[in-house]
């Protein structure tokens, strides 16, 4: 495993994206458990991803424009969804209104969320690949190797993420004026992921 592989799969991974923002909202607004969850179910979000690279879904994804649109766009609807959802409790800062209460709901949610990101399927397609000659034997074994890898920095920078923001919880729940603002500003970022994912 190469040093370029471990330090461009850390970027990719640190950069805020929808999987981030809804973790850190789960942290807020639940604790360090649901943050935990959260990032469980964003990581286990990779898996499809995952299957469809390997079988070869993803090269279709990728040579269809109709079929990238289709997933692009319930992405994109799924976001503003959990913007909606977001600015709709007027009492208390929730992600997906009730259903964030269940773990069962947490993790649908997040790889529900991850699983409308094309994006992440072009990741696995263009970027994997180079780390994995095809005129190699054991090329499937060491895609799932770096796979796992991938998954595994999820996780963790996703549940650093999400223990931070629960580790200010009290603090945010003591505030009314503060929750209001983090839930705007949690609905603009989902609102502003959806209009990036739009235009990609």
């Amino acid at each position: 495993m190469s040093v370029a592989f471990l330090l461009t799969t850390l970027a990719v991974v640190l950069t805020p994206g929808p999987g981030v923002v809804y973790t850190l909202a789960a942290g807020l607004s639940h604790g360090r458990g649901a943050s935990v969850v959260a990032a469980f179910g964003c990581t286990l979000g990779v898996v499809p991803h995952l299957v469809a690279s390997v079988t070869g879904l993803a090269a279709l994804l990728h040579a269809s424009p109709v079929a990238f649109d289709v997933v692009k766009y319930l992405g994109v609807g799924y976001l503003l969804y959990m913007a909606w959802a977001t600015l709709r409790d007027k009492d208390a800062l929730e992600v997906g209104g009730a259903e964030a209460r269940s773990a069962g709901r947490v993790i649908g949610s997040a790889v529900l969320l991850n699983l409308l990101n094309p994006k992440l399927t072009m990741f696995f397609v263009a970027f994997l690949p180079q780390f994995v000659p095809a005129d190699r034997s054991g090329s499937l074994g060491a895609m799932l190797e770096l796979s796992a890898v991938f998954m595994a920095l999820t996780f963790a920078v996703f549940a650093v993420y999400g223990v931070c923001a629960a580790a200010v919880r009290d603090r945010v729940l003591a505030r009314p004026r503060v929750m209001t603002v983090i839930r705007r500003v949690f609905a603009v970022s989902f609102v502003g992921l959806s209009a990036r994912l739009a235009v990609a």
